[in-house]
């Protein structure tokens, strides 16, 4: 299930340097913020949470801003859709939200907000997980045009949410990843919450840079936690080969209980001038 608009808003984020494509990647965790559970508050406590988070996101200027724990009209989160509420007061003009996991107390999933059109967007709820409720991800594909460039790049965006509880349904899921993108072809950016860190044993995020031939920001750094009551860096950005990180930063708000990582992205040097035509699906991903 999808829900995709276009909302206009005086106050949009500022935009990225020159150049650069800004991503940022967020577990919204259903707007609590840091509370122990968004069922103890109310509507207009999730609703000022909410606007931290808008305020966060104009502060950094992000031209595409991925989501998960993304709630749409819930009874545990308020009753209203927490994206296109963001989208709003944010200013982003489209957006898409996904619903992986729906019963009569919530609906949520993963979103992506963006100041780009999107061209194309697919959401796509992995297989059923019992007794942990599904996940999924939401794909956007954006024409973006960098600094100095006459014909635009295209661009799949995915932000993607894996299980929390068990290493062999993450690699499951991050099979169904890999084999969805493999049918595409363009320049590729995966971001979200992992729950899985670069060291541990069957990493699913050094699984999913291996089958799509992408990479991570300084993977082994130290100093770039993001689940806060762990310290362990959970979220992540995956960018492909034609794609380089000319900054990145997990930032210091209290806005989830996950931290936002932010990261500007540009199109390599290589790459400058001639056309990007897609990559045949073998070169892309690994099924």
């Amino acid at each position: 299930m999808a829900t995709a608009g276009k909302v206009v808003s005086p106050a949009g984020p500022k935009p990225a340097s020159p150049g650069a494509l800004r991503v940022l990647s967020l577990n919204l965790a259903h707007g609590r913020k840091d509370a122990l559970n968004q069922m103890l508050l109310n509507d207009e406590d999730i609703k000022r949470n909410l606007n931290e988070v808008a305020l966060m996101l104009n502060k950094t200027g992000a031209d595409v801003v991925a989501l998960q724990e993304a709630d749409g009209p819930s009874r545990w989160s308020g009753g209203f859709d927490h994206v296109a509420l963001l989208a709003g007061q944010a200013g982003y003009p489209w957006y898409s939200r996904a619903t992986h996991a729906k019963s009569w107390l919530f609906d949520y999933g993963t979103a992506l907000m963006s100041n780009i059109p999107f061209s194309e967007h697919i959401n796509h709820a992995f297989q059923p997980t019992p007794p942990s409720l599904t996940k999924g991800l939401t794909l956007g594909q954006i024409a973006w045009r960098p600094y100095g460039r006459k014909d635009p790049v295209h661009i799949d965006i995915v932000s993607v949410h894996l299980d929390f509880s068990r290493d062999s349904v993450r690699a499951k899921q991050v099979a169904e990843v890999a084999g969805l993108l493999s049918k595409r072809g363009h320049p590729l950016i995966v971001v979200g919450d992992f729950n899985s860190d670069w060291l541990s044993n069957a990493s699913v995020v050094v699984e999913l840079a291996r089958r799509c031939g992408m990479r991570a920001y300084q993977p082994m750094a130290e100093d770039l936690a993001t689940y806060r009551s762990s310290g362990r860096r959970l979220d992540w950005m995956l960018i492909s080969e034609e794609l380089e990180f000319l900054s990145h930063e997990v930032l210091p708000e209290v806005v989830s209980d996950h931290q936002a990582v932010v990261a500007d992205i540009g199109l390599k040097a290589a790459y400058g001038s001639r056309p990007l035509a897609p990559q045949s699906s073998a070169s892309r991903c690994t099924p």
